[in-house]
């Protein structure tokens, strides 16, 4: 293991019973796409590829059920979903790392996250994230509160955690009140500089897509990428983007496929081995503003996620890759009726179809219908989306999978089997 810096929280001495690593080496990438179903990855398809054709989603081997509800909820939050992933057991919906605010202890027995556990063990570990930095889908893995709103807390905590690899948006939350950074002025109001910090645990920091591209990886130990003010992209109605100029993604911050490539060229080289989480937050967060435009381009360039991942998957099958949302963001929907009734099945854009649902199209102020790729005939198909919500529902959830184990991955999954799953790939033992 190249670094041991002490992980946050925990007191690495005689008390803890570390992990051992499974005798044969397996390595683990948990995908979160978040807030993506079933009708998602199809819209997706439909228009990058065509009905008939297939996404790179459509290519992992390993497909289940996911089988989402909390301790005390049907439906999942971003926060609650990622602790039940990143510990193994059921907890409240507001938790952040603990249960409400009581400490978790893991099904592993441990009184920490698997991320964690992975650490304690001497693997490399990775957070990768196209949305702020102290977002639950990766950040529950290294750090705790008793808050979601305590982005602060969390942000340093993130950094202090002793991953080898941080890539995220959110310089808001890691810079003081005032203070001035590469993409905006800083709200941190315990004056801590938590981009100093990184430097001085030994952090090389990058904050654009060119700056990441001209790093010599192979000479990098510690990764800091610090992308967007907030979030890597445009989080609000297509209307309002339109309206103020905004595209859907920060032009100068790289995609979750790059992100991802540059931090398994880091954590790979760990002869201990390596376990990395990446998130896609766009899908969710579009979805939660009922952006189709936004939403669609979020999708893509998940799938595009897909593609490296299971292309190092492929090349290195002890690797397991395991790809789960917790919800599905907005309930989205497709509308495809028949052509020659387009425009009155479909009512006029962004407006509501004849039995009350939101219906976006493809220019987010005027009537016009997303086109398909063509089917296996040549032929495009009109189709829009419908949104009955604006908040995350249990929907259509699967679980996919490539690699080590994956051929586990089949019926159905409860939330905690995500957790028990790479525990196996990680350690060679089964938890329950």
């Amino acid at each position: 293991m190249r670094n041991l810096l002490p992980v946050i929280g925990i007191a690495l001495s005689a008390a803890l019973t570390t992990p051992a690593i499974a005798a044969e080496r397996n390595d683990v990438i948990f995908y979160h796409p978040d807030g993506t179903g079933v009708a998602h990855w199809n819209a997706m398809r439909y228009l990058t590829v065509g009905p008939d054709g297939e996404i790179n989603w459509d290519k992992l081997p390993g497909m289940a059920i996911y089988m989402g509800h909390m301790k005390d909820a049907l439906t999942a939050t971003s926060h609650g979903g990622a602790t039940t992933h990143a510990y193994g057991v059921k907890v409240q919906a507001d938790s952040f790392g603990l249960d409400g605010e009581a400490e978790i202890t893991a099904a592993s027995g441990q009184k920490m996250s698997i991320m964690l556990e992975a650490k304690a063990a001497g693997r490399a570990i990775g957070i990768v994230q196209t949305g702020q930095i102290a977002e639950p889908g990766t950040a529950v893995f290294v750090a705790s509160t008793k808050s979601r709103k305590s982005v602060d807390e969390i942000a340093l905590k993130v950094i202090e955690s002793g991953a080898e690899v941080i890539m995220a948006g959110g310089e808001k939350f890691m810079v003081p009140e005032g203070v001035a950074g590469r993409h905006g002025k800083g709200a941190r109001k315990d004056k801590i500089n938590v981009i100093e910090r990184a430097k001085e645990l030994g952090y090389t920091v990058v904050y654009t897509r060119e700056e990441l591209a001209a790093l010599d990886l192979s000479k990098t130990d510690k990764l800091l990428g610090v992308f967007a003010h907030v979030n890597t992209f445009s989080d609000q109605p297509e209307e309002k983007n339109a309206a103020e100029g905004k595209p859907n993604y920060v032009p100068t911050a790289p995609t979750i496929s790059e992100m991802g490539k540059a931090a398994l060229t880091i954590l790979s080289r760990d002869p201990d081995g390596f376990f990395l989480v990446a998130e896609e937050e766009g899908t969710d967060n579009m979805g939660n503003f009922n952006n189709a435009i936004g939403q669609l381009e979020a999708l893509k360039r998940a799938d595009e996620g897909v593609a490296v991942f299971h292309d190092y998957v492929k090349s290195k099958p002890n690797t397991l890759l395991l790809m789960a949302a917790d919800s599905d963001a907005g309930g989205m929907q497709v509308i495809g009726p028949d052509p020659d009734e387009t425009k009155e099945a479909l009512g006029e854009m962004n407006m509501r179809d004849s039995r009350g649902a939101m219906v976006d199209g493809a220019e987010p102020t005027a009537f016009k219908p997303f086109m398909s790729a063509p089917d296996r005939a040549g032929k495009s198909w009109p189709f829009a989306i419908a949104w009955p919500t604006r908040a995350d529902v249990s929907g259509a959830i699967l679980v996919r999978a490539a690699g080590a184990n994956s051929d586990r991955v089949k019926g159905k999954m409860d939330n905690t089997d995500i957790y028990k799953l790479m525990y196996l790939t990680l350690f060679g033992r089964e938890v329950r």
